[in-house]
């Protein structure tokens, strides 16, 4: 089968490995559409300190049960189509005995500490499938995975019907979050460095934007808000200024998500977070969030596909990836078509 590997850092190509034999509990799913992520572009780069190589990445992935166990607990069969949960728990942590399975101890995430799933065929627990719904494309339902990160960053925050979230960063994940804001009946303010990313948020419907590195960012939020500032600020871009900025940016008794990824740690004003009593939370990955994602995307209510910048064959997937690399403000989101003969 084809397989899009990482070597090491730098080095990536479409190989040829074989086909991959279930174990005990597993399904044998072949893959339709796989996702381009952000942490593909790290691993790449050999910026993601937790990728160990060589390694198949790939884990925005959806695809159709060749083989699954007959007592699987989703009562799934071959034929079905599905998107994979890419986020692989012991079960047995604290974390995980208490549901937040994205928070194990010993967290495995495809693409990263084990094979990801951007080949033909792929095996994965199947358990940690869900079915796709009728209608919904394949393009579709292989960018559910980035909508998840999103929502999780959403409900981690407690965001309510109503109320403002200030997304920093106007990446796939921060513009889904700002989609997810307004679809819950709340108001999304944009923030970006880069203008370009700003028109193309208003693009896709985002209420407000905010130049960063031109605007009095307070004072905009202030005027939006009325005077109340964001009663939720979730931060994508995982750069140290942003991070800081939160607790300008956030509203007295507000809350703040952080799931962007930075690189050395940020010095922050604990007396803002007493002074304002804010709440601070960590948003990593997702967890039981697919359902809502499909759903979401299903009725509309989140178009991902307004988010799409192209769909490439498994043999360009390689030489895109380099190329996103290199200009990453030609890109928004890519799916990678694994199955030419599956539309």
């Amino acid at each position: 089968m084809k397989a899009i590997k990482l070597a090491e850092p730098w080095k990536i190509s479409c190989v040829e490995l074989d086909k991959p034999v279930p174990k005990e509990g597993e399904a044998l799913i072949r893959i339709v559409t796989a996702g381009i992520c952000g942490s593909d572009i790290g691993a790449f780069r050999g910026t993601n300190g937790l990728v160990t190589y060589p390694r198949v990445i790939g884990h925005e992935l959806a695809g159709i049960i060749e083989e699954i166990p007959a007592d699987n607990p989703k009562g799934l069969k071959a034929g079905d189509r599905v998107v994979v949960d890419p986020y692989i728990y012991c079960g047995h942590c604290y974390p995980c005995r208490i549901g937040r399975t994205n928070c194990c101890t010993d967290l495995h995430v495809l693409g990263v500490h084990v094979d990801g799933g951007m080949a033909e065929y792929f095996c994965h627990p199947a358990n940690m499938l869900v079915k796709i719904p009728e209608g919904m494309s394949w393009v579709e339902a292989a960018m559910a995975e980035p909508l998840t990160i999103s929502l999780h960053g959403i409900h981690r925050g407690g965001f309510k019907e109503g109320e403002f979230c200030a997304v920093i960063g106007a990446g796939p994940i921060g513009l889904a979050a700002g989609m997810v804001a307004q679809a819950y009946g709340g108001h999304a303010i944009m923030l970006d460095l880069v203008q370009e990313r700003l028109d193309f948020a208003k693009s896709v419907g985002i209420e407000h934007v905010i130049n960063s590195g031109k605007e009095d960012v307070v004072a905009r939020i202030r005027e939006i808000t009325n005077g109340d500032m964001a009663q939720q600020v979730m931060e994508c871009s995982g750069a140290n200024a942003a991070i800081r900025s939160t607790l300008d940016y956030v509203s007295n008794a507000g809350r703040i998500t952080f799931t962007g990824w930075p690189k050395k740690e940020t010095s922050i004003p604990t007396d803002l977070i007493t002074k304002k009593e804010v709440d601070i939370r960590g948003a990593r990955t997702s967890a039981g969030e697919f359902e809502e994602a499909l759903e979401l995307i299903r009725t509309k209510r989140v178009d991902m596909n307004r988010l799409l910048t192209k769909v490439v064959p498994i043999d360009e997937a390689a030489e895109t990836l380099i190329d996103i690399e290199k200009n990453p403000g030609n890109y928004m989101k890519v799916v990678v078509q694994v199955a030419a003969d599956i539309q």
